[in-house]
């Protein structure tokens, strides 16, 4: 049987991938937003896959996508609450008056 390309399997890969690039070099949380599109296109070329498994090829860029956008997502995840404790302690030393002890 001829085997396609899984309509989707290339840019769940690539998704996956500005994902984890995103969120280690640049945008921190905002690289999520890659990595929720990269889930949703999973899902969407899952279900295609498992309708005519046969009929496909590819599979194997969905998996490694959803793996990246999973991780993606996990770093974003950090990087957003490492900033939220960076500007919360930084606020509170600004509400405090006190910089005595970090001079």
């Amino acid at each position: 049987m001829n085997q396609q390309q899984l309509p989707g399997a290339s840019t769940v890969l690539t998704m996956g991938i500005i994902s984890v690039v995103g969120s280690l070099i640049c945008c921190g949380p905002f690289a999520a937003i890659f990595s929720i599109i990269g889930l949703v296109k999973a899902k969407t070329a899952e279900g295609i896959y498992q309708s005519n498994p046969e009929g496909y090829s590819d599979y194997s860029n969905v998996k490694t996508g959803r793996i990246l956008s999973y991780i993606g997502l996990a770093i974003s995840i950090i990087m957003l609450i490492f900033w939220i404790l960076y500007f919360g302690v930084i606020i509170a030393m600004i509400s405090s008056g006190d910089f005595s002890e970090f001079q």
